[in-house]
């Protein structure tokens, strides 16, 4: 689904719209996308990645970028290749919510990092996302995210298994977001 709203995959049946534009080189203005891998060079200082995202993209925030770094303790003059993994992903999940979009796609933010930076991530995406955007997180860590979600969308080997508000399905089931995803997916 992600690859299909950043048009990095074509739908092979229907349309997808972001703002009632059809997904193209229009919408990929809107969209600030955080992929499940490094995408950053490595040989990169931060201070470089910073100006390169100054210069691409008109609605990053670099101030915001730069504040951050700084509560996470990321020195700028820091080479990509010596942080470490979680500093590396702090650091690109940083400069995707540093963006002002109206669609925010992240893949796996809190996979590699460690618990405690956990809650600084997802109060980072809370409060640094555009207020009039929308925020698709695709995780299996469930029980870490369920207090900030307001929709939940459950796929299966590429078919929709459950879509609904989130507190109306911890009701209707009586459970948690993550004991429903366990259910869900028991039988893989």
């Amino acid at each position: 689904m992600i690859k299909l709203l950043c048009g990095l995959l074509t739908p092979t049946v229907g349309t997808i719209t972001i703002n009632g534009m059809k997904v193209g080189p229009a919408t990929k203005a809107m969209v600030s996308y955080l992929p499940d891998r490094t995408y950053i060079p490595d040989w990169m200082k931060v201070r470089e990645i910073l100006d390169y995202f100054s210069d691409f993209y008109a609605d990053f925030r670099r101030p915001l970028a730069e504040a951050m770094l700084n509560d996470m303790h990321i020195n700028f003059d820091a080479v990509m290749k010596t942080l470490s993994k979680g500093n590396q992903e702090k650091v690109q999940l940083i400069l995707v919510m540093s963006r002002d979009a109206v669609l925010y796609l992240l893949d796996e933010p809190i996979a590699g990092v460690d618990p405690v930076a956990r809650d600084y991530i997802l109060d980072t995406i809370i409060r640094m996302h555009n207020p009039a955007s929308s925020v698709v997180i695709s995780t299996h860590l469930i029980t870490d995210i369920e207090p900030v979600l307001d929709e939940v969308i459950m796929i299966k080997y590429g078919a929709l298994v459950l879509q609904g508000d989130a507190n109306r399905l911890r009701n209707t089931f009586g459970k948690s977001i993550n004991d429903i995803f366990k259910e869900v997916f028991a039988v893989c």
